[in-house]
């Protein structure tokens, strides 16, 4: 391919040939499919609220465990996003010709492709751990300023991820070293699991772009952070529960989760890449075991809120942080996580 072909290929043409490997965007199942979700997708009367309706955001969270804010990033700084998020997306995939992905076919976790399992020696995430419209949300959530940074992740679909990803929970009670190495909870009692907790994690995803109803948006189940009920399988999930996805959102928006909220995500059957870069919180009160993610050099540049609240995942000064990503199935996907109690 010559310069001026390669200049001619737009972002959507770009990632529609990298996603449509090995699947066929025109097969009657997915036409039929895509029309359904035109049709039918969405959570009915999806409020989004303004950056400055911060209790109202409080309130949405506790009660559904994830609320929407539009406007979190400025035009610039979604631009900023943006742009990232596709380069390290490229970075990733050209790493996978089959895009069998690690979330799932054409489904990819930015931290679970980082050989730090962290994204944030990226200036992208570096910028979005304090931000004036989303941590005075955050701040009241916790109620506390001493909340922590666990990681900045998120993930990605590519166009061509056809099935859904079976409904889940991204923390768990702690098992054992090898099951579960990021846990931490556990009561020997048998009596108290992290669903009866106050919220101790909080992730934060940004839309680099609109979130629609053909490109993978998130499904969330709204009051199920405190659930014990097992998770129903693909099989058992009533149709509602499919189409209970977050959209339409608007790029430069934020969701804000309890990450114990059952979610799953959805086909994406445009032609664009759907990412949704995150940074992940703590409680002051909580802790779980943390990896270094991001260089004592970059962390002295951050707010001084965002070098309190990334004090426990900045490398020492002495040691250079690695960077690299490699794809390789995560734990989820191979069926290690089932529901809330296993």
């Amino acid at each position: 391919m010559n310069e001026a072909s390669e200049a001619s290929i737009s972002p959507t043409d770009h990632h529609a040939e990298l996603g449509w490997v090995g699947r066929d965007r025109n097969a009657p199942e997915t036409v039929a499919l895509r029309q359904h979700l035109l049709a039918n997708n969405g959570i009915t009367d999806l409020e989004i609220l303004d950056p400055t309706e911060i209790e109202r955001a409080v309130r949405l969270f506790h009660r559904d465990g994830f609320v929407v804010v539009r406007d979190a990033l400025s035009p610039e700084q979604t631009a900023f996003l943006r742009n990232g998020v596709v380069e390290v997306a490229d970075d990733i995939v050209a790493l996978d010709a089959a895009r069998a992905g690690n979330r799932g076919s054409h489904r990819y976790s930015f931290g679970g492709s980082s050989v730090t399992r962290s994204m944030l020696h990226r200036p992208e995430w570096q910028m979005l751990v304090d931000l004036p419209t989303v941590t005075p949300i955050l701040i009241a959530i916790f109620g506390s300023p001493d909340y922590m940074v666990r990681s900045g992740s998120g993930d990605f679909c590519l166009p061509g991820a056809v099935e859904y990803q079976p409904l889940h929970a991204d923390m768990r009670d702690r098992i054992d070293a090898e099951t579960t190495p990021f846990s931490s909870f556990h009561d020997p009692r048998g009596h108290l699991s992290t669903r009866d907790l106050p919220c101790p994690y909080v992730c934060v995803n940004f839309l680099p772009t609109d979130q629609t109803a053909l490109n993978g948006p998130t499904r969330q189940i709204p009051g199920t952070q405190h659930s014990r009920a097992p998770f129903p399988t693909l099989e058992e999930e009533p149709e509602w529960m499919r189409l209970s996805t977050v959209c339409p959102a608007p790029a430069g928006a934020v969701q804000i989760r309890d990450v114990r909220a059952w979610h799953g995500g959805t086909p994406n059957l445009s032609d664009d890449l759907r990412a949704i870069p995150n940074i992940e919180y703590y409680a002051p009160w909580f802790r779980e075991p943390l990896t270094p993610g991001i260089s004592y050099h970059d962390h002295r540049r951050l707010s001084e809120h965002a070098q309190r609240l990334t004090r426990f995942v900045v490398a020492d000064s002495s040691e250079q942080l690695p960077t690299g990503y490699i794809v390789k199935p995560l734990p989820r996907q191979l069926g290690q996580v089932r529901s809330p109690n296993t």
